[in-house]
């Protein structure tokens, strides 16, 4: 898998579980931005 597959599929089991970006980088103890970094595959 590359660096965007993994983060469409980060993406997809986000908003399965209702969680924003905000919710999901507080859990991990990371910023909203790394979040959509992850997501982006940036």
């Amino acid at each position: 898998m590359n660096q965007k597959n993994i983060g469409s599929f980060l993406k997809i089991l986000r908003k399965e579980k209702n969680l924003t970006q905000e919710q999901l980088a507080e859990q991990f103890n990371v910023s909203s931005r790394t979040v959509s970094r992850w997501e982006t595959g940036v």
